[in-house]
């Protein structure tokens, strides 16, 4: 029986040609990228500077220095990492900072050498000018044309998926979720065809694997996605054999967890593939710098603060009785129990060590001073000592003490993430309290937006994002919203 006859898509799996290898557009665009460097530059040289006796050599030198050092630092600056061809004017921004610091590069190298006078000056800006004016026009058309292609359907390889249960209908629903362009799913194969349904995430079931042999045979196919549980390791191993026969890509999808953690990478850990699920947060060089960041700050903050926080517990003597310092357990790195400091702003037999009742606005059991304290947050100050101890940092999420409830119920019953603010050291202010989360979390909504904030803050920890934090920390000072 004729195939199309038995596989009423093969019709449209055969609809588009062959298509267009992202990968190969991908290395023309990087000669592309570079030859206006070299072509450019010789162009003007021949226009400005040839006298008819022969090529200068030390232009020459230059524009070789100029294709390789911009060739390097396209690179280095991932002009031409990922998705790039899909990318808005195929990340023209860093093609024009690589070539700026190549232009740095090149005139450092000429004054270092000795050599800046030999070169024509109007050779040099026109060689710059001109060449950033023509990778930015060209850029602005081939992502033009690129995108076209895309919306064509032209980068979208041919796919099948072998397996039409629960596995693919999640594969196909993530691919259409995602709409990857390179991507074309063209049905499902299954050998189960008795007892799975004809129709699967929207896309039909074309037939069993003997099916699909024969349309990879007639070049209707380019990858195969195999979408069967793991457990099934012998139907694994045979689909494997037989497809590894044929000129296509195999993939083998996720198992049904997998799907739980889309943007995750993969990585090899001997040379076995493993789903990376999360990183130790602020490890390495990175948990050195932060350190040292936490030291200096907070040796030179406590240097030029000592005057007032001296003054402040003056100010607490003679308001009420009692200790100046209050000190409370928190819950901190590791989920491990540390002392924090803070000057007492509660009269001393009002104090409410395990937070049982969170502080509210015109709380009678804060005193006069201390409520001048919690508007201007100076209570914050000792922590300074936290910090130089090593129980805190100066920005990261803040603790809590361990009985804070919101709406009744403690924040981790709150929030299912919740536990996951220990893996960084606490801090005096974090990304939450900057964003408007400062201050009393008497409803649910508002500690799940803090512990929201937190999440961000150590996924995306750098030290200027602590710089960041610090500066809108003084500005948020002066203002009084949610603090008392």
């Amino acid at each position: 029986m004729d195939l199309a006859m038995e596989v009423p898509y093969v019709a449209a799996a055969n609809r588009h040609a062959k298509p267009v290898s992202a990968a190969v557009v991908g290395g023309c665009l990087r000669v592309l990228d570079i030859l206006p460097v070299g072509l450019v530059g010789l162009s003007v040289y021949f226009i400005y500077i040839y006298s008819g006796r022969g090529v200068s050599t030390q232009y020459l030198a230059a524009l070789l220095m100029g294709v390789i050092t911009s060739g390097i630092l396209f690179q280095w600056l991932g002009a031409y990492d990922g998705d790039f061809l899909f990318s808005k004017w195929l990340r023209l921004n860093r093609i024009l900072l690589g070539w700026g610091i190549t232009g740095f590069v090149l005139l450092f190298a000429a004054f270092a050498l000795k050599i800046s006078g030999f070169y024509s000056r109007v050779w040099v800006i026109t060689w710059f000018v001109a060449t950033a004016g023509i990778l930015s026009f060209g850029r602005i058309i081939l992502s033009r044309w690129i995108l076209s292609l895309a919306r064509e359907g032209r980068f979208a390889q041919r796919t099948a998926v072998i397996g039409a249960g629960e596995q693919g209908e999640k594969l196909a629903a993530h691919l259409s979720q995602v709409g990857d362009a390179r991507i074309r799913i063209v049905g499902f194969f299954d050998d189960r065809k008795t007892r799975i349904s004809l129709k699967t995430g929207g896309y039909e079931l074309l037939g069993d694997t003997d099916h699909l042999m024969e349309l990879i045979r007639r070049n209707m196919i380019d990858q195969v996605f195999i979408a069967i549980p793991w457990h099934a390791e012998n139907r694994l191993r045979e689909l494997i054999a037989r497809l590894a026969m044929t000129p296509v890509s195999i993939h083998l999808a996720p198992d049904l967890i997998g799907f739980e953690f889309p943007d995750r990478p993969v990585s090899r850990v001997t040379k076995l593939p493993m789903f990376h699920i999360f990183d130790r947060p602020i490890s390495g060089w990175a948990n050195v710098s932060k350190t040292i960041e936490d030291w200096v700050f907070a040796a030179l903050i406590l240097l030029f603060a000592a005057p007032l926080m001296l003054l402040i517990a003056l100010a607490i003597k003679i308001d009420s009785r009692g200790p100046v310092f209050f000190k409370q357990k928190r819950h901190g790195f590791n989920y491990n129990l540390f002392e924090v400091w803070k000057f007492r702003t509660m009269y001393a037999t009002m104090a409410d060590p395990d937070c049982e009742v969170q502080t509210t606005k015109d709380d009678p059991r804060v005193t006069r001073v201390g409520r001048f304290l919690r508007m201007s947050s100076l209570d914050e100050l000792p922590q300074l000592f936290n910090v130089l101890r090593g129980d805190m940092s100066l920005v990261g999420p803040r603790p809590h003490a361990a009985a804070t409830k919101a709406e009744g119920r403690l924040f981790a019953e709150v929030v299912d993430e919740y536990a996951a603010r220990h893996r960084v050291k606490p801090g005096i202010t974090g990304w939450a309290q900057v964003k408007g989360w400062r201050g009393e979390t008497d409803s649910i909504e508002k500690i799940r937006k803090r512990v929201e904030a937190d999440l961000y803050y150590i996924d995306n920890w750098s030290i200027w994002l602590d710089m960041v934090i610090i500066v809108m920390t003084v500005y948020i000072l002066f203002k009084k919203e949610n603090a008392y």
